[in-house]
């Protein structure tokens, strides 16, 4: 099964090895016939502590690694 992948921007990286990703969706709504934007935290995981506050980055679903962190932090290298 393929894995999912967001996209996000990077609130928070205070704790060790964690980023907290803010990803915002945008979908159409059926009553309103408007453009709403909802948003989501997720915690990931992030081996080198390389990312910042602020950084735009994509986050892939992962086996869990803590309570709250079920996804990392990953570049395509391609």
């Amino acid at each position: 099964m393929p894995k999912r992948i967001l996209q996000g921007v990077v609130v928070s990286d205070k704790n060790n090895k964690t980023v907290v990703v803010n990803v915002e969706r945008r979908f159409s709504d059926p009553v309103l016939r408007k453009i709403v934007r909802r948003s989501k935290k997720y915690h990931a995981h992030d081996e080198s502590n390389s990312v910042k506050v602020g950084d735009i980055v994509k986050i892939r679903e992962c086996r869990p690694i803590s309570k709250l962190k079920k996804w990392e932090v990953f570049t395509d290298e391609a």
